[in-house]
């Protein structure tokens, strides 16, 4: 049975990677590009290369998006996609349903194959990764993710496939060291302490499908093995505001650690800049195992309502029910409650800035526990400075699971990267982050002191 899973799901992520169309672009799957108004311009008789795009400065807030035209010409198509879920600006698509400010900034590379869009980007992080203390380490791995996407228009609407791949298992089952962060296991029986886990090989293969009910409005199935229930901000490696750095938040199981859930189904309704959507799915999260497909009952549920009063931002709010998510505590439920708001703009040309500010909460049991996050990022010139700050009440630091004291703990992490072009759609970069924890007295000695530091080095390619 898993011997089929895998090769159906690699079929899959082939089928929606086709060579040309491997990019990178700032943001989420949903990177197809924004529609623009019809007009009586001649296609060019030559199919134009595929080129990055940066739609950052256009206003779409008026815009009416059709999906393309069979009849348009290659260059054509490439400006009259429709958004996956509804009629509005593709920049605001994020990891799976999740959406972001239509502002946000967006390169990507996209081919024709009849009347099939495809699209893709990727990135490749080679890190050094030093955290300080008794509960430190040195580590050095490979991160990054690999996706693609294949959108067709069906009706009055669209259906859209997404696969994304991962090289995260390469990096062993305990992941790298991260000082606060908590999740998972490595073995199947001791919990993760001061690490963050790999991803799984397959981090998405979804399909979704919407139809058009109005002039802004429309309805949407959404559907993955693995996917992203409607729950939270969009992950983390998709936020612009965060995305250059190669450091998990130490949030990330407060607020979005369910982008890779094994069994999601999402019902949607788009009214122009609100979004109402309803997820079932298998909270369970992955086991040790990195390469398979897991399964499990649809037994879990969130909603979610999205609403983006203007151009420049996002704001959710979002409330899930966790059955048996933990895989060393069956039969411990969470629900889980969260809000963020994501903004991006450009505050001078050639300046483009981007922010998250997100809050989860954890209830299990009698305790509730809350996390909180702010990101930042600045771009200018190949140059990107990128910083976090976080706080979490964690009760998983003495590998009790959510069963022993609550610690509340912070971080705060700078860094910066540098790319450069070294090919048409190549692009080489460097980069170094260093980070500050906070900890508090009852528990320093374990770290060697009130505020143990970590650092990482990192290199990266990416295709854009």
């Amino acid at each position: 049975m898993k011997m089929r899973f895998y090769v159906a799901a690699s079929a899959m992520a082939l089928a929606c990677l086709p060579g040309a169309a491997f990019a990178q672009h700032q943001h989420t799957p949903g990177m197809a590009m924004p529609a623009e108004p019809k007009s009586a311009t001649k296609a060019p008789e030559q199919p134009a290369a595929p080129a990055p795009m940066d739609h950052s400065q256009m206003d779409h807030s008026q815009m009416h998006h059709e999906p393309a035209p069979i009849s348009a010409g290659p260059a054509e198509e490439m400006h009259m996609m429709t958004a996956a879920l509804g009629p509005y600006p593709t920049t605001r698509e994020s990891s799976g349903t999740a959406w972001q400010p239509d502002s946000s900034r967006h390169e990507g590379l996209m081919t024709m194959s009849g009347d099939w869009m495809l699209m893709g980007h990727g990135v490749l992080n080679l890190v050094y990764d030093h955290q300080s203390g008794p509960r430190g380490d040195d580590k050095a791995f490979a991160s990054g993710m690999l996706m693609g996407m294949a959108q067709h228009p069906l009706g009055n609407g669209t259906l859209e496939f997404k696969a994304m791949v991962s090289p995260d298992p390469l990096m062993g089952k305990r992941g790298y060291p991260l000082l606060l962060a908590t999740g998972e296991t490595a073995n199947g029986v001791d919990p993760l302490t001061d690490r963050q886990h790999p991803h799984d090989f397959f981090m998405e293969l979804s399909a979704s499908v919407s139809q058009n009910v109005g002039a802004k409005s429309s309805v949407f199935l959404y559907g993955g093995l693995p996917g992203e229930p409607a729950f939270g901000p969009p992950a983390f490696m998709h936020r612009e505001s965060i995305m250059d750095s190669p450091e998990a938040p130490i949030t990330h199981h407060w607020l979005d650690s369910t982008h890779i859930s094994f069994g999601v189904l999402t019902a949607g309704l788009v009214l122009d800049r609100f979004k109402l959507e309803v997820s079932r799915f298998n909270a369970r999260e992955p086991d040790q195992h990195r390469w398979d497909i897991e399964t499990g009952a649809l037994d879990s549920t969130a909603v979610r309502v999205s609403w983006n009063p203007v151009r420049t931002l996002a704001l959710q709010g979002s409330w899930g029910r966790f059955k048996d998510p933990e895989q060393l505590e069956p039969g411990v439920n969470q629900k889980r409650l969260s809000a963020s708001a994501l903004w991006a703009d450009e505050v001078a040309p050639g300046w483009h800035a981007a922010a998250t500010l997100a809050w989860g909460r954890k209830s299990v049991e009698h305790h509730k526990d809350d996390a909180f996050a702010a990101e930042a990022s600045v771009r200018h010139s190949g140059w990107t400075v990128f910083g976090r700050g976080e706080l979490t009440e964690n009760r998983e630091l003495l590998g009790l699971h959510e069963h022993g004291p609550a610690f509340t703990v912070g971080k705060v992490s700078l860094g910066a990267v540098r790319d450069f072009r070294i090919a048409k759609h190549l692009s080489l970069g460097a980069g170094g982050l260093f980070a500050v924890n906070f900890v508090p007295s009852s528990i320093a000695q374990l770290y060697g002191g009130n505020n143990p530091v970590g650092a990482m080095a990192f290199v990266r390619l990416k295709l854009n």
